[in-house]
């Protein structure tokens, strides 16, 4: 094992037979692959070891992120990918059954609605929503937050795929996330959205279930302390926490395993 894994008590992966991986910093940084990722995936195929890539992605489908992969060498395919987009419209009709819901999102968000059932209806008949469904919007505007505030004043519900505040880009900058909309949203309708994306478990009893394997086997491989460690813990996972920049002095939730490259993560199975 390299000295740049650090491992607390307890920290080794024997018995785990399944690694949720984060894409965004993890897998791919932008248009680009994160160094060592392609290495640490070819080693997991060669110890037999089941990964399902876990994103909190709000705009693209499984297949949009499956050609990405593809585009940087890797292989997949719809079933290897878990995202909000993806199973947002299952959540909604699990709730209330099939519903007319107001899209605050991209198009790709408002097709995953109608593929589950639901009726997706124009904003300026917010009012026959019984439910807002919202992702990351580049065109949210001050309509869109009026048409979505009154869509849950005329008692509908309210559904987010994530609660990101900011998303990382190339360049070491960022851009807002998800969690300034729904609390734009959250403020002036007077509802609180229910989350599908992490922390929160439900991203993770599908990821779970889609691998076949109970949670003690998985591990949760992320580079977000709040989202993807927290959410691991809650889901009983063993969390990986990828930091290379350097280990962080307290981690807070403390993960099972830090890492500063990513296949130093082969040696602890």
């Amino acid at each position: 094992m390299s000295d740049r894994a650090v491992v607390p008590a307890g920290g080794r992966l024997e018995g785990v037979r399944g690694l949720l991986l984060d894409l965004d910093g993890c897998v791919w940084r932008g248009s680009e692959l994160v160094p060592g990722a392609l290495e640490l995936l070819e080693g997991l195929a060669a110890r037999g070891i089941r990964r399902l890539f876990l994103s909190n992605n709000s705009t693209e489908a499984e297949g949009t992120i499956v050609e990405r992969l593809r585009g940087l060498g890797i292989p997949a395919t719809p079933e290897d990918v878990v995202s909000p987009l993806g199973i947002i419209g299952a959540f909604v009709r699990e709730r209330q059954g099939p519903a007319r819901v107001l899209v605050v999102g991209t198009e790709e968000l408002a097709e995953s609605m109608r593929a589950a059932g639901h009726t997706v209806v124009p904003h300026d008949r917010c009012r026959d929503a019984q439910a807002v469904v919202l992702g990351r919007d580049e065109h949210f505007t001050f309509q869109t937050l009026t048409a979505a505030a009154r869509a849950l004043a005329a008692r509908g519900r309210f559904y987010t795929c994530n609660l990101d505040v900011r998303l990382p880009v190339e360049g070491g900058d960022f851009i807002p996330g998800v969690a300034p909309l729904a609390e734009a949203i959250a403020t002036a309708g007077g509802v609180c959205p229910a989350v599908v994306g992490k922390p929160e478990p439900h991203l993770f009893r599908v990821a779970l279930a889609r691998l076949g394997l109970p949670s003690a086997r998985v591990a949760m491989l992320g580079d977000s302390l709040a989202t993807d460690i927290a959410g691991g813990r809650r889901a009983g996972l063993r969390t990986i926490f990828f930091a290379p920049a350097g280990p962080p002095a307290n981690p807070d939730p403390a993960p099972d395993v830090i890492l500063t490259r990513l296949p130093d993560l082969l040696a602890l199975f």
